[in-house]
């Protein structure tokens, strides 16, 4: 018979395994660990979840990833299937502060591909959209009241986003109420950054002919630095986060004048 032990042991030779099957490929699912290891997909999601819950890996939508750094620009595609009932909450939240006859900046990211869904949803009217995201336009390209200005100019494939000196000099002539800004690190010290220079170039100008400037981010971006810093701590009016959010974060903000909405 086998006991509790045995058990625990086994499954901490198979975890190991696990991991080591995430470092080689990048990513497992759900299906390839059940037809590996010969166990439920109950017990993979549960390995899966330990191993996300200790930082070893990233829980996406049907399995799991390697542990992203903030430093690395990864694919929309593989940052789509991450935290995304989070992304959707936060979305929601966010677009429930737009109002009629507004004109707001949604950036690039998955996080802020959910904030244009849900504005879609309001059904508000004579709002304009400026964007230099693929996804967010082809989002809201069909969406009845909102007009779409698109910033053009050199294109980054692995962000599907347009940025450059063009993008720069169509956006200086723009103004917005309120910019949503989605990023990849988010840090009490140096404020919102991301991976790629051109890209914090371009959001740093976003933020500059905004009104209102609002970080939309996951807890998985939060206490992260990644290389190039988009603007200052002060810049910032609120941050839309998760339930996930470390406390003493969220604290430390509201303390600064930050105003945290938690999804």
């Amino acid at each position: 018979m086998r006991t509790a032990k045995t058990s625990r042991l086994l499954a901490e030779q198979r975890r190991r395994k696990i991991i080591d099957l995430i470092e080689q490929r990048g990513q497992v699912t759900v299906r390839d660990l059940v037809e590996r290891f010969s166990i439920s997909a109950v017990t993979a999601r549960g390995d899966l979840d330990a191993l996300s819950s200790n930082g070893t890996a990233v829980r996406s939508h049907g399995g799991a990833v390697r542990r992203l750094e903030a430093n690395q620009d990864y694919p929309l595609r593989l940052k789509e299937t991450l935290h995304h009932v989070e992304k959707v909450r936060i979305g929601r939240a966010a677009a429930e502060l737009v109002q009629s006859n507004e004109t707001i900046i949604l950036d690039s990211g998955t996080t802020t591909a959910e904030v244009a869904r849900h504005l879609k949803i309001r059904k508000l009217q004579s709002i304009t959209v400026i964007t230099n995201a693929l996804n967010v336009a082809s989002e809201l390209m069909d969406a009845r009241g909102i007009s779409v200005i698109m910033i053009g100019g050199l294109l980054r494939p692995v962000s599907g986003s347009f940025v450059g000196p063009q993008a720069e000099t169509m956006l200086k002539e723009l103004h917005a109420d309120r910019l949503f800004l989605a990023v990849d690190g988010f840090d009490l010290e140096i404020g919102p950054s991301t991976p790629d220079v051109f890209e914090a170039q371009l959001n740093g100008l976003m933020m500059r002919i905004s009104k209102e400037v609002n970080v939309v981010a996951d807890f998985s971006k939060l206490g992260r630095r990644s290389v190039s810093r988009i603007g200052p701590l002060e810049s910032i009016h609120r941050l839309i986060t998760d339930s996930g959010a470390p406390a003493e974060f969220t604290e430390d903000l509201r303390k600064s004048g930050i105003e945290v909405i938690t999804a």
